[in-house]
């Protein structure tokens, strides 16, 4: 059969997870979005089955002691795919690489720079690698191009209300009695009895900072045989070069306390040596540049005219022009990678693949516009459509119906989630996907805004002076007992209001956001919402079992997989694989366990069971009332015993939502809750939000979706632009005089959603 390269990607009978032998030809070339309900089997088709299959075969093209360096790919649950090209994912994981990445270095941006420095900078520090932190050439000797420098706080190393013999010093190896302690307590210069707030100046300096071996203790006292040295001085000395991680318990949280970060005070932060930091171009050094956000940097570099350097200061402007386009004008190529939200990573990575020479690879992208105001979305689908237009097929996950619009074909899956999805409800054009009888199709037809008569605070929580990042000494108030949207472009200051100002004001306030949940690869629904508990307990009951027998990390777990339904068997030199077990068949529980049945049904079936199939099945007021809530946040399609590892950041975010409908009436932050959620599951998460401040809850949501906009009853809107062009709120007030008088970019999007005419 002969393959031409324009011939589709062909999947036949793929059912990796809730697939149901999927068949279909994807165009190659083109730009290409599937759609469907959270949970329709997007991600197992695209990441799953396509990427996957395509890594793995790209794998095994090397040696065996290079794939032992390559993540593992098991085979994917399909009859065959054709035609696939070389895959690059481009995904929402954070960036990690440890403390020296940061912007510069993981774009590409930072190597051209240092370049141009090379060719131009006055005078020379020699050859780029000279230019870099990360190379000893470049790197400022004291902090060893980290930036930061570790500095014991006296004021916590010391309590000045107490004397030595009441332990005056924190650190528990200094503690009364210790041989540590003998060497200030006994040493004869204090009286230990003496609060150390009342030293004088020269006691103070004596017992802080003296050198090692500069004053003898008096004749005839106990000072431990060693030369006497200033308790700063000797701390930094033994500790302060540690990590934290190598303290354990006490120890540990005394050192976090004690010992604080601060800019390095050689290289003031910068992390590079003096003979870099004293090259010059246009009066500016490296570091200066480093430091100005990507917009003004781009204005910098196109100062520079010098012919021996034109295509070198053209590929660095392309280069900053795209990350100004993708709305990362506000970074700064020194922003450590490990400070950027998922959304930022992934278009920090989409930089440097648009500098890439590499054609006719297939690039898989998951949901492109998370985190990204309305205003950027148009630039983000040019830059896919600019991947496509280099000879490459663009594979992209996405809800936002902007990108469905720009693309070529589309691929919609569905009709529901879990078990009721997994199937191809339609591919074709856009045009033919906003006519179709589907969820997506229903959802491009029914977006009718809801407007509804603000809702009367019950109270506010006033927020002054806020200076948190680029915020300009904001003042505002929050209204309590309704929702209020904070809006504003990616980079304005929402999140440094909202999480960094917001709860000083209102400690009660809790977080829902979409980080990781803290666990073991055996945590769960059940076990995160406490469900696994009475579940446990019905069990008991009805086969007078212990209820332990029916808890997979106790003793109805199974002994080989330790309840994890999966064994990890370190391959040596290749790389790790996770099977199910072969012992229990992947159901996690003993035989004995799963012998034990309620209703026709063992305590493994529980596990296995959706949320939707579980409310079918348990009568039990007190299990109900913990499935609706799973129900209620869009997670019907979960399984009880799904991993949380497994778990989108969207459904880590709801499920920790669902957990907090439960409890008391407080202020709730969600951070973007429309992530990862499909249009006709928005109307959902607004029904349940009207429900939670109806029952007395204050709702914070940081949101670019108009849908979630329009339907608050307060908004504060920060801007006007990004970084340093942002830190400031620029209206205030509801959604409707919003809509009617604010010149924003938030109300420009919300008068288009709303169908009303833009201001002149």
């Amino acid at each position: 059969m002969s393959h031409d390269r324009h011939e589709p990607i062909r999947v036949r009978g793929a059912r990796q997870n809730s697939l149901t032998g999927v068949d279909l030809d994807i165009p190659k070339r083109r730009l290409v979005v599937v759609t469907g309900v959270s949970g329709s089997g997007k991600s197992s088709l695209v990441f799953d089955t396509i990427a996957a299959e395509s890594a793995r075969q790209l794998n095994e093209t090397f040696t065996a002691f290079q794939q032992a360096r390559l993540p593992s790919y098991a085979h994917p649950d399909v009859d065959s795919l054709e035609n696939l090209s070389a895959v690059i994912v481009v995904d929402q994981r954070r960036l990690t690489g440890g403390p020296r990445s940061t912007v510069g270095t993981i774009s590409d941006i930072g190597a051209r720079l240092r370049l141009l420095f090379s060719r131009i900078g006055e005078p020379s520090a020699g050859y780029s690698h000279a230019y870099g932190f990360n190379d000893p050439a470049g790197m400022c000797p004291v902090c060893e191009g980290l930036g930061v420098a570790a500095v014991a706080v006296e004021t916590e190393l010391v309590d000045d209300t107490r004397s030595l013999n009441q332990g005056a010093i924190t650190f528990p190896t200094f503690k009364p009695g210790t041989w540590l302690w003998k060497a200030y307590a006994r040493s004869g210069f204090f009286d230990p009895d003496k609060k150390v707030g009342d030293y004088t100046p020269e006691e103070r300096h004596i017992l802080l900072h003296a050198p090692a071996g500069q004053l003898t203790p008096p004749a005839g006292m106990d000072a431990v045989g060693t030369a006497y040295e200033g308790l700063v001085t000797r701390f930094n000395r033994i500790y302060l070069r540690r990590e934290p991680a190598s303290f354990k318990g006490a120890q540990r949280a005394a050192f976090e306390r004690i010992v604080a970060r601060r800019p390095c005070p050689d290289c003031g932060g910068t992390r590079l040596a003096a003979a870099v930091r004293a090259s010059r171009i246009n009066g500016l050094s490296i570091a200066d540049h480093n430091a100005m956000q990507v917009s003004d940097l781009a204005r910098e570099i196109a100062r520079i005219d010098r012919p021996e350097v034109a295509p070198l200061v053209a590929s660095l402007r392309a280069g900053l022009d795209r990350m100004t386009r993708l709305g990362l004008g506000y970074l700064s190529l020194d922003r450590a990678t490990s400070t950027l939200s998922g959304g930022e990573a992934q278009r920090v990575k989409t930089v440097r693949h648009l500098g890439s020479a590499l054609a006719d690879m297939l690039y898989v992208f998951d949901e492109p516009t998370v985190g990204l105001h309305p205003r950027d979305v148009q630039a983000l689908g040019e830059t896919l459509l600019e991947l496509r237009d280099r000879g490459n097929t663009v594979l992209v996950v996405e809800h936002d119906p902007d990108i469905m619009a720009m693309a070529d074909h589309v691929i919609d899956l569905g009709p529901g989630a879990g078990a009721a999805g997994g199937q191809v409800v339609y591919q074709g054009d856009f045009a033919g996907l906003a006519a179709a009888d589907t969820p997506t199709g229903r959802g491009l037809r029914g977006l009718r805004p809801r407007t509804r008569t603000p809702r009367e605070p019950t109270g506010w929580t006033a927020v002054t002076d806020a200076t948190t990042h680029n915020l300009k000494h904001v003042s505002t108030r929050f209204p309590r007992g309704v929702m209020t949207a904070v809006t504003g472009v990616a980079g304005s200051g929402k999140s440094s209001l909202v999480m960094g100002s917001l709860p000083a004001a209102d400690p009660d306030a809790v977080l829902v956001d979409q980080r990781p949940i803290r666990g073991s690869r055996r945590s769960s629904p059940a076990t995160f919402t406490g469900l696994l508990d009475l579940v446990r307990d019905v069990f008991a009951k009805a086969t007078g079992q212990p209820a332990k027998l029916f808890t997979p990390n106790s003793a109805g777990g199974c002994p080989a997989c330790e309840g994890s339904g999966a064994v990890y068997t370190d391959l040596a030199f290749m790389d790790g694989v996770v099977t199910p077990c072969e012992v229990c068949g992947g159901r996690r529980f003993t035989p004995e366990a799963r012998s034990h049945t309620v209703a026709g049904r063992s305590i493994a079936d529980v596990f296995e069971m959706s949320v939707t199939d579980a409310l079918g099945f348990f009568e039990q007021p007190a299990i109900r009332a913990v499935l609706t809530r799973l129900s209620d946040v869009g997670l019907g399609y979960v399984t009880l015993g799904q991993s949380l590892t497994s778990l989108s950041g969207g459904e880590r975010q709801r499920l920790k939502l669902a957990a907090e409908l439960g409890g008391p009436h407080r202020t709730i932050v969600l951070d973007e809750p429309t992530t990862g959620l499909h249009i006709a599951d928005v109307e959902r998460l607004l029904d349940l939000l009207d429900r939670l401040v109806e029952a007395g809850s204050t709702l914070v949501v940081i949101e670019h979706n108009p849908a979630v906009v329009a339907a608050a009853d307060w908004v504060i809107d920060i801007g006007p632009e990004a970084g340093r062009d942002g830190g400031t709120v620029v209206f205030e007030g509801t959604p409707q005089d919003m809509a009617a008088t604010a010149a924003t970019h938030t109300a420009d999007h919300l008068r288009r959603f709303l169908g009303v005419p833009q201001r002149d």
